[in-house]
């Protein structure tokens, strides 16, 4: 459970981000549910404690029904699944968190059946860059081990990419034209799928 883990030790715990609202786990009581395990673990331990909440659902106005209630809930981080949700509406939550003060984690699910095709689809990078203009906090950036193993010098190239503010020209790293994002803020990659 959130509340095992985070007395146990961790500092954050997250939703699966296949966990939205099904029958069994609806979205509200899970919210309650983990943010009574957030609260009662940082008083047991006078340590600052977190969970990721996954905002993700089928219209914009219901993930920012859910951000809202995540904020009143004083829980500080959702996630989205920028893939399966969308542009539109990951730069309407992004909107929103900015706005509110929360922080949102974003969640690639879906990105194995666009960018892992050597002859079609869409290389990870610019996925990386769409979000980047789209908005979010953190990105699941894969490793260069484990099940989401990438190329190390093109998976480094991304991270730059979603990270750094001006990327120089590096076929390496898969950067083939100098990048520089001028005011666009950058995005924490995080290390995901080891």
């Amino acid at each position: 459970s959130v509340y095992e883990c985070l007395r146990g030790g961790l500092d954050f715990t997250k939703d699966d981000e296949n966990v939205n609202s099904q029958p069994f786990m609806r979205w509200r009581d899970r919210f309650l549910f983990v943010a009574e395990a957030i609260f009662k673990s940082q008083q047991e331990t006078n340590e600052i404690k977190g969970h990721y909440l996954n905002a993700t659902a089928g219209t914009c106005e219901e993930m920012i029904k859910r951000a809202q209630f995540a904020k009143e809930l004083g829980v500080p981080i959702i996630i989205h699944d920028y893939l399966t949700g969308g542009f539109t509406s990951n730069t309407t939550l992004a909107a929103y968190c900015r706005d509110n003060g929360l922080l949102l984690h974003i969640h690639r699910a879906m990105h194995g059946v666009i960018d892992r095709q050597r002859n079609h689809g869409i290389h990870f990078r610019v996925l990386a860059k769409a979000l980047r203009l789209s908005g979010g906090d953190h990105l699941h950036s894969g490793t260069v081990v484990g099940k989401l193993e990438g190329e190390r010098e093109i998976t480094l190239g991304f991270v730059d990419l979603i990270r750094d503010n001006l990327v120089a020209k590096d076929r390496r790293r898969g950067i083939y034209f100098e990048q520089e994002w001028c005011s666009i803020p950058g995005v924490i990659p995080v290390a995901s799928g080891g």
